[in-house]
């Protein structure tokens, strides 16, 4: 019913930038929250930054001051731009959206995560 496509993840360097995409499609209504997780290996997965619908924005410690969130509700698109980067960074990204069907049924969708890595 909702697919969440991510992309924009790589291989940077230490100290670099990567903008990351997630655009949402299907039979959506309205979107809520989104937002950006990770997961390292042997770690759990932790929330990075989250918008709602509004424009809020929430960051995780980590990554305040060097991390932005943003949306274009027209596109059902939300993006991260990272910069600065640090190794403790490296992870796989999940996009993550709090979806309205058209059926006004509210659903979790996830997308299928995009690996980052930070070298040195």
């Amino acid at each position: 019913q909702v697919q969440l496509v991510e992309s924009g993840g790589g291989l940077v360097q230490f100290g670099g930038s990567l903008r990351l995409s997630c655009r949402a499609s299907g039979s959506i209504f309205r979107i809520n929250t989104m937002g950006w997780y990770r997961q390292a290996p042997g770690k759990e997965r932790e929330s990075v930054a989250t918008i709602t619908s509004y424009g809020t924005t929430n960051y995780a410690d980590s990554v305040k001051g060097r991390f932005t969130i943003s949306r274009d509700n027209a596109k059902n698109t939300v993006y991260l731009q990272m910069n600065s980067l640090k190794f403790e960074d490296t992870a796989v990204y999940y996009c993550n959206a709090d979806v309205v069907l058209t059926t006004r049924a509210t659903v979790p969708a996830w997308g299928q995560g995009t690996q980052v890595t930070v070298s040195s």
